[in-house]
């Protein structure tokens, strides 16, 4: 029996999120939770004919604890959406406060449960997790995933006119660094298979995969941001991580972990002079296997691009850190 609970499932991206997770046979029961709506949402996804039960979840009458017990895979997209003229680093006050309280009922009510963050910014919202269930003593790194598979599946995506494929994730293209503009840095010389972005192509490919979200917001006159796309990429890892549960083997996808946790990520922290990183990771039965370094036989190009995401990440990182160490001011 596998129990999966959405935190934030009444918001943009929760409720489809919460549908494709619904949809899953890899998942038996389904908790929804959120500050309103929730028994609504539940009520409607429950109506679809695929195997998981579902319940939606209140704050009242201790909503978080029991959508929370028994819990096998925790996937958070709470918090504010952005805005015009927004960026992820403007949401980080609100949703950080969130993340830290989630953070806290996870550690207390399922604390081996795998926690997939998608609240932004993940770049600063990870290491709050991390901080808070290092003070409750279950940290696990293994277990702690910051969901950046949307920068992936903008990269399949945006490449498909040079990769010649039908299907775009036919083709494997790693995303490192973070997952908030220029910290996001696409590695198309390690792509499999190979292809070929024109030089005169490429500063506009990068710049649209790591800025892809002010696209949206604009598109959207101001109405909302990439909350569909995002829906997908959530359910795209949660579902990567349920399948190497569950037994099956090479299973491999970038993820903003904690690198010193993780078997091969002291080399990567080294080299990179941060601790949270996204690299490609293998998943297995326990969570992360083994951090890969795709770093090695980067370009030139790719080089400058990493080294201004470094410069950008340590602030968010530390901000993220400072956030439960010194918290503000209510």
């Amino acid at each position: 029996m596998v129990k999966a609970v959405v935190l934030g499932a009444a918001g943009g991206i929760g409720q489809p999120l919460s549908l494709l997770l619904k949809t899953s046979p890899l998942i038996d029961e389904l908790a929804l939770y959120d500050v309103v709506n929730t028994p609504g949402v539940a009520a409607d996804i429950s109506h679809i004919s695929t195997t998981a039960t579902v319940t939606g979840f209140l704050p009242a009458d201790d909503g978080l604890r029991h959508a929370l017990t028994g819990a096998d895979i925790v996937v958070i997209p709470a918090g504010v959406p952005r805005k015009p003229g927004m960026t992820r680093d403007d949401l980080f006050k609100v949703n950080a406060g969130i993340v830290r309280d989630l953070a806290k009922g996870i550690s207390e009510y399922c604390p081996k449960a795998y926690t997939l963050i998608i609240s932004n910014p993940v770049n600063s919202t990870v290491p709050v997790a991390a901080e808070v269930f290092r003070n409750a003593g279950v940290l696990d790194p293994k277990r702690l995933f910051g969901v950046t598979t949307l920068d992936i599946v903008r990269a399949e995506t945006f490449a498909q006119e040079f990769t010649g494929q039908k299907v775009p994730s036919a083709t494997t293209i790693p995303v490192v660094g973070g997952h908030s503009g220029e910290t996001i840095v696409p590695l198309f010389s390690q792509a499999q298979p190979s292809f070929n972005v024109p030089e005169a192509k490429l500063d506009a490919i990068v710049n649209r995969i790591q800025f892809g979200g002010d696209e949206v917001v604009k598109a959207k006159n101001g109405g909302g941001s990439a909350t569909l796309s995002m829906a997908y990429a959530g359910f795209r890892f949660a579902e990567k991580v349920l399948k190497a549960v569950s037994g099956e083997k090479g299973l491999v996808e970038p993820s903003f972990v904690y690198l010193p946790g993780v078997e091969g990520g002291e080399e990567i922290a080294k080299e990179v002079g941060v601790d949270f990183f996204s690299v490609p990771v293998e998943l297995g039965p326990s969570g992360v296997v083994k951090a890969n370094n795709v770093l090695a036989n980067i370009n030139d190009y790719e080089r400058k691009l990493l080294e201004v995401a470094i410069k950008g990440l340590k602030g968010n990182i530390e901000k993220g850190v400072e956030f439960v160490k010194n918290p503000p001011p209510k």
